[in-house]
């Protein structure tokens, strides 16, 4: 493994997330695999395939108005022509404003998310992400450790 994988593998990581944070549709497509790829938002089931993973990342950009990733904990490792990124995507978004002209309420969450890498002829793309959500003290009421009632 060498640097420049590493710092090749950073690059095309850090890519996928400027491209979602443009909306550019065309772009993110370009940056996947043609063959069998998966995909699993934060609370979404398993999707497999270019059709199911793409569809996803589209209706996801024609429902978010404003979208800005801030990466951390960032690891990469590369073993032969395949690489694995984990990070913590810390995530600000907001969805359409009342009115025109006018950003929507913002909104922020934490993501886990491991990305793994092939590398192409065309540089390393991507074969398959994974973003889990990070429960935070204020999502849990503390109910677990009260007794149930009957």
């Amino acid at each position: 493994m060498s640097g420049g994988d590493i710092e090749a593998v950073e690059a095309a990581n850090t890519l996928f997330y400027e491209t979602m944070e443009r909306g550019d549709f065309d772009a993110l497509s370009g940056l996947w695999l043609e063959d069998e790829i998966s995909c699993v938002h934060p609370g979404w089931p398993v999707l497999s395939g270019r059709g199911e993973v793409l569809r996803s990342y589209a209706l996801i950009m024609a429902n978010t108005e404003y979208i800005q990733f801030f990466l951390t904990d960032v690891k990469v490792a590369v073993s032969g022509d395949t690489a694995l990124v984990t990070c913590t995507e810390n995530i600000l978004s907001g969805g359409p404003a009342e009115s025109a002209g006018e950003l929507g309420p913002l909104m922020g969450q934490l993501v886990v998310a491991t990305n793994v890498f092939r590398r192409t002829p065309d540089g390393w793309r991507i074969w398959s992400h994974h973003g889990s959500p990070v429960l935070t003290e204020g999502d849990d009421s503390g109910e677990q450790d009260e007794e149930p009632s009957a």
